[in-house]
Order: C-alpha cells, then sequence, then structure tokens
C-alpha cells in the first residue's frame, strides 16, 4: 500500500469514527438531565446501609467494588510495567549525576521554588492522607488523596536534590507499599467470601454515627488501602521516568 492510499483509508476510517461519534452525542440527554432511577435510589438507601455520608466513596468501594479493584490494578500494572522495561535495562551502566551525560543538563531549582515546595510538602502530605482516610465522610477518597499524597513526595524533589528524593522514597520501600495496598483491597474480598459472604461484602461494623470516622465499615479499609497504593505508584512511576532522565546513560 502506497503512502497516498494509506492517507485517503486513514481519512475515511477518521470520518466514519467522527460520524459515529456525532451520532451518539445526539443521543445523550441534557446536562444535568438523569433519566434512570439507579441514582435517586441509591441516594436514598445508602447512608442508612452504610453509616457513610461520602456517598461516591460508598459506590466505588461497596455497590461497585468489584469494577473498583480492575480500576486500581490498572494503575498497578502501568507501575509494574513501568519498573519493568526502566529498571536495569541491558546494556546500560548506572552513573553518578556528577557523571551524567555532556549533553544532559538538568537546572537547578530557583530559590522560589525550593522554598514554597519544602513549605508545602507538610501540608500536602497531610491532607492527601486525610483524604485517603475519610472517604466514608466527605467527597473524598484513595484515588484523590493517594495522588495528593504522591505529590508531597514529588515537591520533595523540587525542594532539594533527586538523590534525596530517592532516599526518602526506595524502590524496595514502595514495591511493597505498593503490593500491600493493591493484596488489600483483595484480601477485603477474599475475607468476606471465606465468611460465606458475597465478596468485598461489607461485614465490619458500621457504627452507629453517619459520617463519623469509625463508620462505614469496610468502606473506610478499603479506601485505606487504595490510598497507599495509588501513592505508591504515582511516586514510583516519577521516581523511575527521574531516575532514567537523571542518573542514566546509555
Amino acid at each position: 500500500m502506497t503512502p497516498r492510499q494509506r492517507l485517503w483509508f486513514f481519512a475515511v476510517a477518521a470520518a466514519g469514527l467522527v460520524a459515529c461519534y456525532l451520532w451518539a452525542f445526539t443521543g445523550l440527554p441534557g446536562f444535568g438531565s438523569y433519566p434512570g432511577p439507579y441514582g435517586q435510589e441509591i441516594l436514598r438507601v445508602a447512608v442508612q446501609q452504610t453509616n457513610a455520608t461520602g456517598v461516591v466513596s460508598a459506590i466505588n468501594f461497596e455497590y461497585r467494588g468489584f469494577d473498583t479493584v480492575g480500576e486500581e490494578f490498572i494503575l498497578f500494572a502501568a507501575a509494574a510495567g513501568m519498573s519493568v522495561v526502566l529498571r536495569k535495562l541491558r546494556e546500560e551502566r548506572e552513573t553518578e549525576p556528577a557523571d551524567e551525560a555532556e549533553s544532559r543538563t538538568v537546572p537547578p531549582s530557583s530559590s522560589a521554588v525550593r522554598v514554597a515546595a519544602l513549605l508545602m510538602v507538610g501540608p500536602t502530605a497531610l491532607l492527601g492522607w486525610w483524604l485517603a482516610s475519610h472517604a466514608q465522610t466527605d467527597p473524598s477518597g484513595g484515588f484523590q488523596g493517594g495522588v495528593i499524597l504522591a505529590s508531597a513526595f514529588i515537591l520533595i524533589y523540587l525542594a532539594g536534590e533527586f538523590l534525596c528524593f530517592r532516599r526518602l522514597s526506595p524502590d524496595a520501600l514502595l514495591d511493597a507499599v505498593e503490593a500491600l495496598g493493591a493484596g488489600g483491597f483483595v484480601a477485603v474480598g477474599l475475607a468476606a467470601i471465606a465468611m460465606n459472604l458475597p465478596y468485598l461484602y461489607n461485614y465490619l461494623p458500621l457504627g452507629t454515627t453517619p459520617g463519623a470516622v469509625s463508620s462505614s465499615g469496610t468502606i473506610a479499609l478499603i479506601s485505606f488501602f487504595v490510598g497507599i497504593e495509588v501513592a505508591a505508584a504515582f511516586v514510583l512511576i516519577v521516581g523511575e521516568l527521574l531516575d532514567q532522565t537523571l542518573l542514566r546513560s546509555a
């Protein structure tokens, strides 16, 4: 097939794809309009069934928890794939930062960036931990909290040096935390099966007060596992990319 023929083939396929998208969009309900009954029904029963006032987290970690397991393992697989591809690649040698390739210059952070990043490390870590551990009470959750918690480690890199970032986030520890988070989510569901209950059934005490930190049973526990898995995965991915850029030369 010649380049001109490939171009025409692509144009026809792209036009068909655009036509399908336009046809699909014309059938969408208006913005803010929800014709289905499920949203209102789950809002009516979720709090009394789970004692979680964070209904989105109740949906993610209980009503459709099996789907959320798959979503978490997408990130887990991405981090694992990044590690497999970039770690100790054949024909590569690890060098010290001072011995980097001459064509690879890394400008230092400005004093303003370093000071602002340093001041934000603590509040960012605290906010991320709070969001990951309060999914049952507020519109938060492990995914959001994990990303913000990982941002605190990236701020450490901006506030200091890459080697400082690496010392505070060693690969072995990140691998263990990521595996603990992903495995803990699955283990919560398997424990329910061991009790002759459906997978991811909420078998822990729900507490007595809706919206309390101690309420919602397994929802809070799963959110914690998701939070540490997401945080470890993002720190691992960023660390591997920085390591490949700053410390390795072919």
